[in-house]
Formats: C-alpha cells, sequence, structure tokens
C-alpha cells in the first residue's frame, strides 16, 4: 500500500507544482480582470441597476391592481338597531379590490421608456471603456515586466563578461604584463555590477508584483508571465495621420457613444417636462364588501296575505329577520363597485412644470458641453499618443544605432586593454557605455511597443502582443 501511495503523492506534487509555475499571457491576464476586477465589477452593478430602471419604467403603462382587507374590534356605547345607544361589542371586517390605469398624460411614461433605454446604453458603454482603460493598464504593468526582464539579463552578461576578464587578468597579473591592482580595480567592478544584478532582480520581483495586484491574485509570490514574440520595429514603419484616427475614434471609441446617448436621453427629458403642461386621463374602479359579527339582517312586518303592517303613523313597522347574516351572504349583499375616469387639467401649479422645462433645457446644454469636452479631450489624447508613439520610434532607431557604434568602440578598447595598452578604468568606463546604450535601447524599445500600441487602441485595434 505504501509502495501505491508514494508515486501518487508525488504525481500530485508535480501536478500543483505546474499549476503554481504556470505562466500568464498578456490575454489571460486581460480576460482574468475583466472578471475579477472590483472597479469593474461595479459598473457592471451600475449598468444593471439602469436595466432595472428601464423595465421598471416599461411596467408603468400597464394598470395597477391592489387588494385590501381588514377586521376590527369594537368596544363601547354605540348605536344600536334601536336607534338607541348602548354597551356593545362588535366586530366587523371588509375586504376590497381597486384598479386603474392612467390612458393619457402627455406620452410622459412612453418617454420615460425611451430615456431609460438611452441612459442604460451609457452606462454599458461606460462598461465598455472600463474595460478598454483596464486593459490598457494591464499592457502598460506586462511590458514593463518584459523590460525588467531583459534588463536583469543585460545586467547578467554585464557580470557574465566582467568576471571573465578577472580570469584573463588574473593570468594576466601571474605573467607580470599586468599589476596587481589592475586586478583589484576588476574586482570591485565586479562587486558593483553584482549588486546591479541584485537591483535588477528587485526592480522585476516589484514589477510582477504590481501586475498581480493589479489583478488581485491573492498569492502573487508564485506569478510570473509568459514570453511573448514581440513585434518586429522597423523604420519603415509609417504613422496613422492623429487627425483620421479622431475622426474614425468619434465613431467607435465608448466614452463618445455614453456622450451621445446621454445628449439623446437629456432631450426626451424636455419632451416629458413638456408632455407635464397636457392634460392627464385617468379610468379606475373599485370592488369591495364587508363583514359584521352583529350584523342584523331587517325587513318589514307583513300580514298572513303580504301587506304591510303599519303603525298609527301609517309608517311600516321594522322586524329583526336575522340576528347574524353569513359571511357569504353578508359579502355578497353588502358589495359595493364603483367604475369611473378622472381627468386632470394643470392650470397652476406653483411654477413646477416652467421650472422643469427650464432645468431640461439646462441638461440639454450640459449634456452638448459634455460632448464637446470628451470630443477635445479625445483629440489631445490622439494628438499625444500620435507625438509620443512618433518620439519613441526616433528614440529607438537612434539607440539602436548608439548601440552598435558602442559595440565597436568597445570591442577596440577590450582588445587594447588584453594587451595593456589601457587600463582597467578607461576599460570598464567603455563597458559600462556600451550596457548603458543597451539599456537606453531597450527601454526604448518597449516604450515604442506600448506607444504604437496605444496608438492602436485609438484607432480600433484591440491590443495584443
Amino acid at each position: 500500500m505504501k509502495k501505491l501511495l508514494l508515486p501518487l503523492i508525488a504525481i500530485a506534487f508535480s501536478f500543483s507544482s505546474a499549476n503554481a509555475q504556470e505562466k500568464w499571457s498578456l490575454e489571460k491576464c486581460i480576460n482574468y480582470a475583466k472578471e475579477h476586477n472590483i472597479d469593474l465589477q461595479l459598473r457592471k452593478l451600475d449598468a444593471e441597476i439602469q436595466s432595472n430602471n428601464t423595465k421598471q419604467s416599461k411596467f408603468d403603462l400597464l394598470p395597477n391592481l391592489n387588494g385590501n382587507t381588514g377586521y376590527d374590534f369594537s368596544y363601547g356605547r354605540t348605536l344600536t338597531a334601536d336607534n338607541t345607544y348602548g354597551d356593545m361589542n362588535t366586530q366587523s371586517g371588509s375586504v376590497g379590490l381597486s384598479a386603474s390605469v392612467t390612458l393619457f398624460e402627455g406620452f410622459q411614461k412612453y418617454n420615460s421608456i425611451k430615456q431609460n433605454e438611452l441612459d442604460l446604453q451609457a452606462s454599458l458603454q461606460d462598461v465598455e471603456k472600463a474595460k478598454e482603460d483596464l486593459a490598457l493598464n494591464i499592457t502598460s504593468s506586462y511590458l514593463n515586466i518584459l523590460f525588467n526582464k531583459e534588463l536583469l539579463h543585460i545586467a547578467q552578461e554585464k557580470l557574465k563578461v566582467t568576471k571573465l576578464q578577472i580570469k584573463r587578468t588574473e593570468a594576466l597579473v601571474e605573467a607580470g604584463t599586468l599589476p596587481k591592482g589592475t586586478l583589484m580595480e576588476q574586482n570591485a567592478q565586479a562587486a558593483r555590477e553584482a549588486l546591479e544584478v541584485v537591483n535588477a532582480s528587485n526592480n522585476l520581483d516589484l514589477a510582477l508584483l504590481d501586475l498581480a495586484q493589479l489583478l488581485d491574485l491573492e498569492n502573487p509570490t508564485e506569478f510570473d508571465i509568459s514570453i511573448p514574440e514581440l513585434p518586429v520595429l522597423n523604420a519603415t514603419r509609417s504613422m496613422v495621420d492623429p487627425e483620421s484616427v479622431f475622426i474614425n475614434a468619434l465613431e467607435f471609441r465608448p466614452e463618445m457613444k455614453a456622450a451621445r446617448y446621454r445628449l439623446e436621453s437629456s432631450e426626451k427629458g424636455l419632451v416629458i417636462a413638456k408632455g407635464q403642461r397636457a392634460p392627464s386621463l385617468s379610468m379606475s374602479g373599485y370592488w369591495g364588501s364587508s363583514y359584521s359579527k352583529d350584523f342584523q339582517e331587517r325587513g318589514l312586518l307583513r300580514d298572513d296575505n303580504g301587506d304591510l303592517i303599519l303603525d298609527d303613523e301609517n309608517r311600516p313597522q321594522p322586524i329583526i329577520i336575522r340576528n347574524e347574516m353569513k359571511l357569504g351572504d353578508q359579502l355578497s349583499n353588502r358589495e359595493r363597485k364603483s367604475f369611473g375616469f378622472n381627468l386632470r387639467i394643470p392650470i397652476f401649479n406653483g411654477g413646477i412644470v416652467n421650472r422643469n422645462i427650464a432645468n431640461a433645457k439646462i441638461n440639454i446644454d450640459r449634456s452638448k458641453l459634455n460632448m464637446e469636452n470628451r470630443k477635445n479631450d479625445l483629440r489631445k489624447e490622439i494628438q499625444q499618443a500620435h507625438a509620443n508613439a512618433k518620439a519613441a520610434m526616433n528614440k529607438y532607431f537612434s539607440s539602436e544605432t548608439a548601440v552598435s557604434s558602442t559595440e565597436e568602440a568597445f570591442r577596440y578598447t577590450e582588445e587594447k586593454f588584453n594587451l595593456g595598452l589601457v587600463n582597467s578604468v578607461d576599460y570598464n568606463q567603455e563597458k559600462n557605455n556600451l550596457f548603458q546604450a543597451k539599456s537606453n535601447l531597450l527601454q526604448a524599445k518597449y516604450e515604442y511597443i506600448f506607444r504604437t500600441k496605444i496608438l492602436d487602441f485609438y484607432n480600433g485595434i484591440e491590443i495584443k502582443l
């Protein structure tokens, strides 16, 4: 049994380790964030509330139907059946149904439905905007991790070169070609570069933590990303015209759609406010009945021939037929029904309608200004994105040229150093220049990729690596 159990434990452990070491792609990060990001979930809940408001405005067109019932206990003096007052304890109940429906009120309810539908579409566009902003933030963090991974690799390569050079220096010192101080300077340089490796590793850990926290991961210690195949960067790529991107973005960007929906909603608000000036016509109906435990069914006294028996003043004489009528009989005999129409004509209501109309016009002006403001912001964002992408492209290809020329200079200096024609200070300076140029190229590379992705983002192209 133990022989069987141990392999199973080992297999389970290997599977759990594999899952823990699973690396996340950019697409997985974005999809996960869309499902778990709390701010985005709050946006979705706001849209659900607006959806419920839209449904309710449609139900408002239907008639309302309400039932009522009650049961009362009365104590003390009251009017009796003999038209006198006496102490009585009575019990009574009632039941009823009422219904009403608005037939016309200036199409306010109909326009409210339209307004709520527009508000719902605006809320849905807010959700889409939040999704795109989240994807952009994740892409930035993802590229920052890739940048720090390569920066760590450059620091490690730099230290590796120094360690190889120390071995050569040791041989030259032993041969008496170089002084011992040169070896000491190389060891000190290696210590400084080892610290650079530690700092680069720490920066990578922090970049991974930033993305893990952006994803709201509970345990970010095992989090890592996969290395994608990055797009080829070349100088022949032409930048899209920012004005054409702006014209295109006006049609599909969610913030612009939301602004248009809100403008249409405010225009519906004005129509609703004007509808308050129109007469309103409603129809209502009621059915009800009641029951009393002490209810007495009364009649008129008659002789054997069925003729009324009159008193001395020629009045019919009442008589109690039953002291208490059954519940079913009472509800049937005492039921009440009503049906009617109600026409309301607004004449003067303290200027409320005029105020609502004036405020609705102001809301339209405000929506127009908000839309124009959003349009101006979008134009500025696209212009800035284009300028940043162009600057990043120029910086990248200039850095590429700088690395190429610095590599040649370093090879020449390294050859002279190995021959003892250059001291270690000049050698290390040239080596630092080379790796600084590589770091600058690396930074320009990821900045160029990110800036072009932002420009593509405004042009309606999905963010992918």
